[in-house]
């Protein structure tokens, strides 16, 4: 082993023997401690300091659990007269009287005053002044006079609440405090409704509420009944002489189908019905129908 350490460490005589104690020594201190709690002898308990921790477990059991100790000093020990009792009615000396201590028989007494009732025996249970002990001697004689209901009732009048019907608004007449009255319209919609009712010269039916910007069908289907399309004289355009600016007020007719009319209008004379209106190419049925209420053939 010294062979290999100096052929490659170079360690010298002096050197390698002092490496050699140093790693003696190194497992002498390691052993020490070991060897010490071998050789250690056991400790006995000491029985002083035993029976001290029971008096301090036993003393802080009864802090914590007064009832406890309560329940030895005056359920147990003190000679009690048992007799038939109602606990609703009973006195804070009755209580006394069935082997209560004091402060016991003023906390059920104290119960009684916030409210608290017993309905049943085996309501005083509940009561943790109470052990399993004596309540099992007091059950026998418990005798509760008309408890009540289990439940406090409340006698409420009767009322009949009829619904209200909502009022109808007429499309055509309603002014934007009357329409924002409406359920689910609101003041922006109520101005939208009126700009809209302007431009087209008076509503002829409440579906045109669709064509208002905003309004979809979820929102029509909740205000339909509360409005209505009263009789009024729609603003009749003849198609006959309305030059374009006349024609375009009307929101069912583009610029492209105005100038179509004028065009079939300069080129083969006026239109005398409905049907001569499916003559100009650019008009469909759809377009045709809606814009009828609103154009005369004079």
């Amino acid at each position: 082993m010294r062979t290999w350490l100096n052929k490659y460490f170079g360690f010298s005589k002096s050197e390698f023997n002092g490496l050699l104690l140093l790693i003696f020594i190194i497992i002498v201190l390691k052993s020490i401690p070991i060897i010490y709690v071998y050789l250690q002898p056991a400790e006995k308990d000491n029985p002083d300091l035993l029976a001290e921790i029971k008096n301090i477990s036993i003393t802080n059991q009864e802090s914590f659990y007064p009832e406890k100790k309560l329940y030895h000093n005056y359920a147990t020990s003190k000679a009690a007269k048992l007799f038939a009792f109602d606990p609703n009615t009973l006195s804070q000396s009755g209580w006394e009287g069935l082997g209560l201590s004091p402060k016991q028989a003023q906390s059920i007494v104290n119960y009684r005053q916030k409210g608290g009732k017993f309905y049943r025996a085996e309501d005083l249970q509940k009561m943790y002044t109470i052990s399993p002990e004596l309540y099992a001697k007091l059950l026998p004689y418990v005798q509760i006079e008309d408890p009540g209901d289990t439940k406090k009732t409340y006698a409420f009048e009767k009322k009949e609440f009829v619904k209200k019907a909502l009022a109808i608004i007429d499309l055509n007449h309603a002014d934007s405090m009357q329409l924002d009255a409406v359920k689910g319209i609101g003041p922006a919609f109520a101005k939208r409704i009126l700009k809209y009712r302007e431009r087209l010269g008076g509503f002829y039916k409440k579906e045109q509420l669709l064509e208002v910007y905003g309004l979809d069908s979820v929102k029509y289907e909740g205000i339909k009944d509360q409005v209505m399309v009263g009789k009024v004289d729609l603003r009749i355009i003849n198609i006959n002489t309305a030059t374009f600016n006349e024609l375009k007020i009307n929101p069912y007719l583009s610029y492209k189908q105005i100038n179509a009319i004028l065009q079939y209008r300069k080129q083969h004379g006026n239109f005398s019905k409905a049907a001569d209106l499916q003559k100009v190419a650019i008009l469909n049925a759809q377009a045709i129908e809606k814009v009828l209420p609103y154009i005369s053939f004079k």
